[in-house]
């Protein structure tokens, strides 16, 4: 068993490498990089060399190509630095250099140069995974300005007065700790990089758009370092390290130290669990109406309940899913809840009703009809008979038994309706206009916003996979006949 797992979960992690591998070399090779550009508001106010210096410096920041200007390249290879940069001394040697590098030289309006090498897709994908997985650690931060930061681990009480591991030198001053938002247990130790949003959400770390609150900011009072109080929507677990040359009077008057770049706080949930709570919620009600109407549908097969289930299944089948989201929406209307997820925010609740049973209902039927089926079949297995034989009744011989057997097949997808939860509804997120997981892989591939495609990309795919391995798991568990491990394998 163990050694089953092992392999699966080694298989499972080539398998997201893949399907990422993928996604970078179509993202980056077989898509025009100046479509990046399309919605970008800032392309349209620059004209000139400006407009060709700041598309190749976004290239070079999203990982398509090494740019270098002038300046860049008379510091990197040239002996006199003034003389290069007017087009003498040893210039014509240092564009060589460049050029024997595979570097493409360029001429700006102005006379200057520039070079720029497009990265192969061994490098792109080589560059993506390098930076992939990082690991704070007290030697991370290196600031010229405060060459005397001292570097170490130490445990002190955080902000809520729960003990908490911090670090001086690391990234963050926070590395492990503890608080009342799930998952309750938190650090700051690993962190994946997926590089920046670009051109929406602009300049924001791809993870941090889809984790960080939304709506405005929440304050509270707060204790700052330096012992003053204040009321802030700052939240002192994220807070980073700020150069020293970087600090403000504002920084110094809340912060006895150079962690002062903190994160806020928000008085709504992060697209990754507003998307959850939809989902989960919705799979809840799923699961309380299909299991019992397919129960029902299997013990009365061929009566009206059963033809009546069969009806809503048809519809729910037949009918496309967006047209029912129209129309149950017109009916909640009528009983006064919102058309728009917005109207009456995160805080009310009658702005998630109307969503939740709309995702409820619309994952009914697939459940429902799988249950009658499995029980169907199993009713005529031969541990039926003898159960009848026995005298058992009708309902005791389809709860205790039946129901035991066919809802196996059913167990083993749970594990990936609960995890894939978190990417949201695209259709249903869409019309209620819901700010969740759901629009933004369609909205960053329409919006040609890379880094953050492959990101959902990762996430997504990652989710699946290992849910899928979730599901055969829980098989065992609920069935100990079905064995994952291979022949002769007692592990």
């Amino acid at each position: 068993m163990k050694k089953y797992i092992l392999g699966r979960f080694i298989r499972s992690i080539f398998s997201i490498l893949a399907v990422v591998c993928i996604a970078i070399v179509l993202v980056y090779t077989l898509i025009p990089r100046e479509k990046i550009f399309n919605v970008d508001p800032n392309i349209s106010k620059l004209t000139g060399d400006a407009r060709t210096t700041y598309m190749y410096t976004k290239w070079r920041d999203l990982g398509y190509l090494d740019y270098q200007q002038q300046a860049d390249m008379c510091k990197a290879y040239s002996d006199d630095y003034t003389s290069c940069m007017a087009g003498e001394g040893d210039y014509e040697e240092v564009v060589e250099a460049y050029e024997s590098e595979g570097y493409t030289i360029e001429t700006l309006k102005s006379g200057l140069v520039f070079a720029y090498r497009n990265y192969t897709i061994p490098e792109l994908v080589g560059r993506f995974f390098s930076n992939l997985i990082v690991i704070d650690n007290p030697s991370a931060v290196q600031d010229a300005s405060n060459p005397d930061l001292e570097r170490s681990y130490y445990i002190e009480n955080g902000p809520n007065g729960i003990p908490a591991l911090k670090c001086t030198g690391c990234q963050y001053q926070y590395q492990l700790y503890v608080n009342g938002s799930f998952p309750f247990i938190h650090q700051n130790i690993i962190k994946l990089n997926f590089g920046i949003s670009f051109p929406t959400y602009s300049g924001i770390d791809a993870l941090e758009v889809i984790n960080k609150g939304q709506d405005k900011t929440a304050s509270e009072d707060i204790t700052f370092p330096n012992g003053t109080t204040g009321n802030s929507p700052i939240n002192l677990y994220t807070c980073q390290y700020k150069a020293t040359s970087t600090l403000d009077h504002i920084d110094q008057s809340h912060f006895d130290d150079n962690y002062a770049n903190c994160s806020y706080n928000y008085t709504a949930p992060a697209m990754t669990t507003l998307s959850y709570m939809f989902g989960i919620l919705s799979l809840v009600i799923a699961y309380a109406i299909a299991i019992p109407a397919g129960i029902m549908m299997a013990r009365k097969k061929d009566k009206w309940q059963d033809k009546l289930g069969m009806v809503y299944i048809n519809f729910m089948i037949a009918v496309p899913s967006l047209a029912f989201i129209y129309f149950a929406k017109q009916i909640g209307l009528m009983f006064g809840l919102p058309d728009k997820f917005p109207q009456f925010g995160f805080s009310d609740i009658r702005s998630y009703i109307l969503p939740v049973i709309i995702l409820a209902l619309l994952n009914t039927a697939s459940i429902m009809i799988w249950i009658r089926r499995y029980m169907i079949d199993q009713s005529n297995a031969d541990y039926v008979k003898f159960a009848r034989a026995k005298g058992l009744n009708e309902k005791e011989i389809f709860n205790k038994h039946i129901l035991k057997n066919a809802i196996i097949p059913i167990v083993n997808g749970i594990p990936s309706s609960v995890i894939l939860c978190i990417s949201g509804s695209v259709i249903t997120e869409s019309v209620f206009a819901i700010p969740g997981m759901g629009k933004m892989l369609p909205d960053s591939i329409n919006a040609y916003n890379n880094n953050m495609v492959i990101t959902l990309t990762f996430i997504f795919t990652a989710l699946s996979v290992f849910s899928l391995l979730l599901g055969d798991i829980l098989m065992t568990v609920v069935d100990p006949r079905i064995q994952l491990s291979t022949k002769g394998d007692s592990r």
